[in-house]
């Protein structure tokens, strides 16, 4: 009659689980199991793995079926078949399920029969993950009696049968509860010991269902897809626990038999019991529910006694004519028409207009945003606002975002300003309720350092290995040989057994899940409940809730998200177009920006950079002054290029060669040529490699799509290495240089690491034009606003302060009566703007003390005291502020500042001294405290501020630098000197 196993427990039971659901799926195939239901522990987190791996078997299955059919010949051998054979007898049909474990101490397994039922579960676990923190649940019967509706329950027996025959008072009485009041539903659930008690078990067991009234089932439980995995999944529990591999005791498993099993093992297992065995399919026949017939339901955004096709349609003709108000080309026209007809024959207008309304909430309250990747190829987005980037740039097209033939959900990435994102965050929430929206999660893989520490603490390694060998994981690679040679180097022996075997567990650990954490910002919402479709949860941040699935799961099932991500650049750029209005009553935006500036370009050129979007590194400013852009698309390339993908492909040194003439301009074919043309040839996007696999390489589009999802960023689990066999024939079949073809897989081999397609490039490239026109046209106003959106990028305010200063901008220090929180910038007397530095900058300084501060300052301090007083700041902040010179702007120094805010300690003055002592007031002579040395006061400066407006540490000491010659003179001395000429002078001399 067949079997079904209907309670795995995978590793998304984090820490107990010894196997990935996909390893459990694969392996049920090859066993031939009729079914499987992975049940974690009160969640559904691993079910769209095994999913989506036994939908890749039955592809598969189908491509071995189809290679075996030869019309002209017979069955090609097996060893001449591509993909090689591989084994499988039979594809299982998976039921998801969850293993709930209830406060008043029962456990069950819950598999919904139907639709209902998913919902039921999903409602259920959300109802006990709601109530309590990130990661935990707290389920009990009232929970159980409100969502059993649609669920078949296997009551999982208890431990001690064996002790107590009848079940022990407790677990009996809630077992009856169960049975009387959801009996139809129920089975009492037998799992063997393997402790040479099975038969006896089931013998009681058996009985006691009896007594309750219901049937039994037949489980292996297991914990573990194979035997192999015996070892790691006692290292797991020791890291669960917090213990060593030597303390584990009775909770180590004792064999290696708590296995996926297939139907004669368990046959042999339960002899006697077989009905138990029977009963297993007759469930599954019952449970009819399959993950993959979710239908999601996007919210549909009707809006006025209009339909959404009709809301999208008005939205995106009326922003063709903001975008171009002298009349939209002919070809702008045909585009968007051309998008509207796809967007409505596939249903995804709602999906745009929530978009639209994301954005326009978040410009309504002043936050700048802007879409990044597939959203620049859409001139619908361009229309809607959601980009200012148009798809006219380079050689997007529509369909690398929305295509018909791969039936694919959109996916729009939107940055938003990394100050105020929480804004549109609770908005979202606000506006379709939280049982309607949640963030995606993300899932916390092993991965090197956290390998190395957490298996070696429960092999007991010390602390010091432990040290240096997470200190040099990044640098073994992928061989064994590389790691042993390692090892040796930090003076360890790798045949040593223990650190053999603990390096044995870190490699077969890489990849498991470690817990759940929440997406940087993919957003579900639906149009009925989002806690019927999936479990919602608590995340660790106050006031959101996250999903269990992350995004490769929700892709798998074709639910749509929205990204709502944070970028500091944003944040800096909005900053400095307000002070750019305010200063200079222009008001710009991305789109209003002047283009294609040359000035522009003349700086980059220089790899004059600092503190500019995306092209601030080191490599970037190596490779400036080499590209010489000109144009914003030769931005798109530069943003694009250093990456790992062209890299790591070697494109990079032929495209500079060919771009400055060194190297002719040439095409591996001429179909080659139309996908390579704007790239001299050379492939740099990711886009590009796709089209290679697809022209050059003769991949199917079902491949070619298969082999961009495995080209995800970060990809957890990427396999884009298993298509280089593929790859490399039918490069070679079609006549292309072997050395061609291996550099390009080496590029897309690269962007397996870090994707970037030519659409997200020029995204980012704009934002590096705008942040980039701010620098060369209003140097000061783009320091002051880089400097309030710290902390980001790769500079420190000391260099940001320094360059600002070799552009001519004027740096006045902190003052108690001039400065506010922020930086900001004034008249410098000159008819132009200086900047002041704001109380932001100085360590340990609370924003609330400095706005207090501000607030009460009205005509000026005149003294210590009087900030004191007026401010009701604490001495603690006063003497903050003296230590960054702060009081210097009303004649005193650091230390006398200082001096003076100490006395205020304490707050009360001590009672011997409130009166006379004899008649007479006690008076302190005036203190002379010492001068300060300018190498102390720069000192100081760095460590109250991390920068300084005195002179260069290096001129302190040029003298020791450069014997025989004096110091060198103080820029502060010298009105607006540049602070770097200081330091290029000791270089030059």
């Amino acid at each position: 009659m067949g079997f079904a196993e209907l309670s795995i427990t995978s590793n998304f039971t984090f820490l107990t689980g010894g196997s990935h659901p996909e390893e459990y799926a694969r392996r049920a195939a090859l066993l031939g199991l009729e079914t499987i239901a992975i049940a974690d522990e009160n969640s559904v987190a691993g079910i769209v793995r095994a999913w989506s791996e036994l939908k890749e078997i039955k592809r598969q299955i189908a491509e071995r079926q189809a290679a075996d059919k030869d019309p002209i010949g017979p069955p090609k051998p097996a060893h001449l078949l591509d993909p090689p054979r591989v084994p499988i007898y039979h594809l299982p049909r998976l039921l998801p399920a969850a293993r709930l474990v209830l406060r008043e101490g029962l456990m069950l397994t819950a598999l919904p029969r139907d639709r209902r039922g998913w919902a039921n579960l999903c409602r259920m676990l959300s109802a006990g993950r709601l109530r309590t923190g990130k990661g935990s649940c707290d389920l009990g019967l009232p929970d159980l009696w409100q969502f059993a509706d649609g669920l078949e329950l296997l009551l999982h027996g208890p431990t001690h049968i064996l002790t107590h025959p009848r079940g022990a008072g407790d677990w009996w009485a809630q077992a009856k509860q169960v049975t009387r009041r959801l009996g139809p539903a129920c089975h009492l659930l037998m799992a063997p010991a393997y402790d040479g008690h099975d038969r006896l078990r089931f013998d009681r067991l058996t009985r006691l269902a009896g007594q309750l009234g219901i049937p039994t089932v037949a489980s292996a439980a297991p914990i573990m897809h194979h035997g192999a995995r015996r070892r790691l999944t006692d290292v797991l529990t020791c890291i669960r626990l917090g213990i060593r591999v030597e303390d584990l005791g009775t909770k180590a498993q004792a064999n290696a038999e708590q296995r996926l099993r297939g139907e004669g093992e368990i046959r042999r297992i339960f002899t006697g019991f077989e009905d138990a065995v029977d009963r297993t399919t007759e469930i599954a026949a019952r449970c009819r529910f399959d993950i993959g017939s979710l239908r999601y339901e996007y919210p549909s955004e009707i809006s006025g006694g209009e339909t959404a096709s009709q809301r999208l349609e008005r939205l995106a003709r009326a922003g063709l004519k903001w975008r171009y108000p002298s009349g939209a080309p002919d070809r702008a026209v045909k585009m968007l028409e051309h998008e509207l007809r796809l967007i409505a024959k596939l249903g995804y207008e709602p999906y745009f207009l929530t978009v639209h309304d994301i954005v326009a909430f978040a410009r309504s309250r002043g936050i700048l945003c802007q879409g990044r990747g597939s959203a620049a190829n859409s001139i619908t987005c361009y229309c809607l606002g959601v980009t200012s980037v148009s798809p006219e740039v380079g050689t997007m097209v529509f369909e690398r975002f929305v295509s018909e033939a791969r039936d694919e959900p959109p996916d729009i990435d939107v940055d938003f300003e990394h100050e105020r994102r929480e804004e549109v965050i609770q908005h979202i929430y606000e506006r379709y309720g939280r049982h309607r929206a949640g963030l995606c999660a993300t899932v916390i893989h092993y991965r090197g350092k956290r390998a190395v520490r957490e298996v070696g603490r429960a092999m007991g390694l010390s602390e010091d290995i432990l040290g240096a060998l997470s200190s040099q994981i990044w640098g073994w690679g992928s061989s064994r040989d590389m790691a042993d040679t390692r090892m040796r180097e930090l003076g360890l022996d790798p045949t040593e057994p223990r650190l053999r075997q603990t390096m044995a567990l870190v490699r077969e650990i890489q990849g498991f899940p470690r817990h759940l954490s929440q997406h940087v910002g993919g957003f579900i919402v639906t149009e009925g409940r989002l806690d019927e479709l999936v479990p919602i949860e608590n995340a660790t941040m106050e006031d959101r809730t996250v999903i269990c699935w992350d995004k490769d799961d929700i892709d798998a099932l074709g639910i749509l998200k929205v990204d709502i991500l944070a970028l500091g650049m944003l944040t800096c750029i909005r900053k400095a177009f307000d002070l750019i209005e305010r200063h200079h009553q222009t008001d710009y935006t991305l789109a209003t920006l002047p283009p294609e500036d040359p000035a522009v370009y003349d700086m980059l050129c220089k790899a004059d950079s600092l503190g500019v979007f995306q092209v601030e590194s080191r490599a970037q400013m190596n490779f400036l002054p080499r590209m010489r852009p000109r144009c914003f698309y030769d931005l798109v390339i530069q943003v694009a290029i250093i990456r790992p993908g062209p890299i790591q492909g070697d494109m990079v040194h032929p495209f500079i060669r060919r771009r400055n003439g060194e190297e002719q301009v040439s095409f591996p074919s001429d179909e080659l040529g139309a996908v390579l043309g704007k790239t001299l040839g050379v492939p740099l996007f990711q886009e590009q490699a796709m089209q290679i696999a697809i022209i050059g390489a003769g991949f199917t589009p079902d491949q070619a799509d298969r082999l961009r999802r495995s080209l995800a960023t970060f990809k957890k689990h990427g396999n884009v290495s298993d298509f280089r066999t593929l790859f490399m024939k039918g490069m070679r079949e079609r006549g292309y240089d072997e050395e061609f073809a291996a550099r390009c897989f080496s590029q897309i081999e690269g962007f397996g690491s870090y994707g970037f397609p030519e659409s997200h490039a020029a995204s980012f490239a704009l934002l590096v034009y705008a942040s980039s026109w701010i620098k060369r046209h209003h140097p000061g106003i783009f320091a002051c606003a880089l400097l309030n959106s710290q902390p980001m990028g790769f500079y420190a305010p000391a260099q940001i302060v320094r360059d600002a200063r070799e552009h001519g901008v004027q740096i006045r220090p902190v003052d108690i009566n001039k400065s506010y929180w922020d930086n900001v910038m004034e008249p410098d007397g000159r008819g132009g703007l200086a900047l002041r530095l704001g109380f932001r900058q100085i360590r340990s300084m609370r924003e609330e003390d400095a706005r207090w501060l501000a607030a009460a300052r009205g005509n000026g301090y005149p003294a210590v005291e009087d900030v004191w007083r007026r401010a009701g700041l604490s001495a603690r902040a006063l003497a903050v502020l003296a230590e960054a010179d702060a009081f210097a702007g009303i004649g005193l120094s650091r230390r006398e500042a200082l001096w003076a805010a100490k006395a205020l300690l304490p707050a009360e003055p001590l009672p011997l001294f409130t009166g006379d002592m004899d008649g007479e007031a006690i008076e302190e002579p005036e203190v002379h405290l010492p001068e300060m040395t300018e190498g102390e006061q720069v000192v100081e400066d760095y460590v109250s501020m991390r920068l300084t407006l005195r002179s260069h540490p290096v001129a302190l000491i040029r003298h020791l630098l450069s014997p025989g010659l004096g110091p060198l003179p103080d820029p502060a001395a010298h009105g607006n000197q540049r602070l770097g000429s200081a330091s290029r002078t000791a270089q030059a001399e």
